[in-house]
């Protein structure tokens, strides 16, 4: 399955536009396999260097994950700010301090961690500033036949082999040796 829409300027993304391997995630900040994936793609991107693009977009799965949604709004304003992998960073690398509180309160604190203002964190969150481009992510991923987190997409295609120990990065390495062999 081919993801739906393609990647834009619109996405937030880590590395050359012309990356010989674009990688994208759906993910959701408290799915536990997202939080286990986070450091193997940290890994993943460290090993490819300027080879690799990776792309984030929100899935939160607000049935199970309640405080899923206001995470992915800090990290929404953290992107205006121009701090979104900073906060995308803290909330994976520091979710247990925020995935079972009862309000989001723990996330406005660690985005003064990020480098940003809590207390407008906070605001954004309780007015849902950032609703619409949660939603648009969302939906794309439906459209892309996303039904759980994380789902990957390599060079736009679907990847649904192992991600976990080296799958992924093995499978980014042979699209790499796929693209320079073209």
């Amino acid at each position: 399955m081919s993801i739906m829409p393609p990647v834009t300027s619109r996405d937030h993304a880590l590395g050359p536009a012309d990356a010989a391997v674009t990688l994208v995630e759906y993910g959701d900040y408290q799915c536990p396999y997202c939080a286990a994936a986070h450091p193997l793609v940290q890994r993943t991107i460290r090993k490819m260097g300027n080879d690799l693009r990776f792309i984030f977009r929100n899935f939160p799965i607000t049935q199970i994950h309640h405080n899923a949604e206001p995470a992915a709004e800090a990290a929404e304003m953290a992107a205006d700010l121009g701090k979104f992998w900073e906060m995308h960073d803290v909330l994976f690398e520091r979710r247990d301090d925020w995935i079972d509180a009862p309000d989001p309160d723990p996330i406005a604190k660690l985005a003064a961690e990020a480098g940003l203002d809590a207390a407008a964190v906070r605001r954004a969150i309780d007015a849902h500033e950032y609703d619409q481009r949660i939603r648009d992510d969302f939906v794309g991923g439906v459209r892309s036949g996303v039904n759980g987190t994380p789902t990957f997409f390599v060079n736009g295609v679907r990847y649904d082999g192992r991600w976990d120990g080296d799958g992924l990065l093995v499978a980014v390495q042979e699209a790499r040796d796929a693209a320079f062999t073209r």
